[in-house]
This record gives C-alpha cells, sequence and structure tokens, in this order.
C-alpha cells in the first residue's frame, strides 16, 4: 500500500484551505519533505516545506517545476478556481478557456509532465480533487471542467497502475474555504477532508466520497436524467433534491 512516510509530496493551491492541511498533515504522517506550491507561494515555517513558484497553465512553469522537484513520490492536484458565473450561457469565452485552462488542462499537463518522475519510484501517487461538480452539472464551466479531469483521472490511473503508480481521485461538496464562502450550506471541512484523502490513499482506495451529498448524487447517475435534475419539469424544485 501506497505510504507517507518518507514520501515527497508536491501540492498544488498550497496557499489555499485544503492546500495547507494537505501541506501540514502530510508532514504529520511522516513525509519527509512537501512542496508548497502557487503562483505567488507564501513563506513557511517548517523547513521541511519548500515553497515553489508554479502556474499550472503554463508550459514553462510546469517544467522548471519538473526540474526543481525530481524527487516528488505524491503530487496532489488540487488547485483550481471557479468561473464568474455558473452559467455556460453568460459567461464569456474567454473565461470558459481559462476555466477549463485550471480545472483541466492544468492537472492533466502536471500529470503528464510527472509521469517519469513517479514511475522511477515505488509506490509514488497521483491525487486529483475533483469535486461533486464532476457528476452533477450545477456549475457550468467549472462542473464541465471537473467532469473532464474526472474522465482523464479514470484514463491516467488506467495508464499508472501497470508502472506502479496509484492514483486516487477525489470528490466531495463545498468545503469551508474562501471559495465557498458565497454559499450559506453545509459545508466539509478542509482538515476533515485532508484526512479522508490521506486515509483513502494509504488504504489503496482509488476515490475518496466526502460526504453525504457526494454519494446521493453517484448513485443517482444510473437513473434518469430527470430524477437528478427534477428542476428539468419543476422549476420550483431545489437545485439538488437527490433521494437516498
Amino acid at each position: 500500500m501506497p505510504s507517507l512516510d518518507e514520501a515527497v509530496v508536491l501540492v498544488t493551491g498550497a496557499n489555499g484551505g485544503i492546500g495547507t492541511h494537505f501541506v501540514h498533515q502530510a508532514l504529520a504522517r511522516g513525509a519527509a519533505k512537501v512542496y508548497a506550491t502557487a503562483r505567488a507561494p507564501r513563506t513557511w515555517d517548517d523547513e521541511r516545506i519548500v515553497p515553489l513558484t508554479l502556474d499550472i497553465t503554463d508550459a514553462d512553469s510546469i517544467a522548471a517545476a519538473v526540474a526543481a522537484a525530481p524527487d516528488v513520490t505524491m503530487l496532489i492536484n488540487n488547485a483550481g478556481a471557479l468561473p464568474p458565473s455558473a452559467s455556460l450561457l453568460d459567461v464569456t469565452e474567454a473565461d470558459i478557456r481559462a476555466n477549463l485552462e485550471t480545472n483541466f488542462f492544468g492537472p492533466v499537463f502536471l500529470a503528464r509532465a510527472f509521469a517519469p518522475v513517479l514511475t522511477a519510484k515505488p509506490q509514488s501517487v497521483l491525487v486529483d480533487v475533483h469535486s461533486v461538480a464532476s457528476w452533477y452539472g450545477f456549475g457550468g464551466t467549472y462542473s464541465a471542467g471537473k467532469a473532464a479531469l474526472w474522465s482523464a483521472t479514470n484514463s491516467l490511473r488506467l495508464e499508472l497502475a501497470p508502472r506502479g503508480v496509484h492514483v486516487t481521485g477525489v470528490h466531495m461538496g463545498y468545503v469551508d474555504t474562501r471559495m465557498a464562502a458565497h454559499t450559506d450550506g453545509p459545508k466539509l471541512q478542509p482538515a476533515d477532508l485532508a484526512t479522508l484523502v490521506y486515509d483513502a490513499v494509504e488504504a489503496g482506495e482509488y476515490e475518496v466520497i466526502g460526504d453525504e451529498l457526494t454519494a446521493q448524487v453517484k448513485a443517482a447517475l444510473s437513473g434518469p436524467v430527470e430524477a437528478l435534475y427534477p428542476e428539468l419539469r419543476d422549476p420550483k424544485a431545489p437545485l439538488v433534491a437527490v433521494e437516498e
């Protein structure tokens, strides 16, 4: 089974609420080093944490990160972004392309770039952070990008498994971070999500279902479309109305 003990972890979006907990919990579980990446990395108070500049939408930045971190054994694709609007019709073409660059192309190209690094080491791990939006189209471009990343994760899992790399995909609803500040609904705590992810990785699991909402949406995918989206028949129906 994969282990965090003596692992070298690279976390994208490390400045954010979830990313920060990925960094600290990796060390608490025995990681030897964590590359904490961001477009503008911050300073950390632990010499085991290496701040690293990384723009996942820029090919040169990705190449520089691979060169700077050749000892990585676990890559966590955590960075993400919300578009200005959840509407595919109202948002601009530039915003659609920019959001897909961050939520789909960036994680995929980063995984491709680090694949030789990961496959060269035993028990390496790739973690892709998706969302319930991978399966539920309430987020416009965000949902589209996360759905595409989910599909890509499945493909990467099949390609990397024979090369010794374990791939775990993460799905969850709202997490109590700045990105979800606009909603008042139930929110998963970032620390709890990081714990779920690392527990799953060390148990050799392929998928993390972070909360009950996500479990319900996944179960509903096998049913008719109008059951998952009751507003198609009743405009007054709640946006999310998934029965157990």
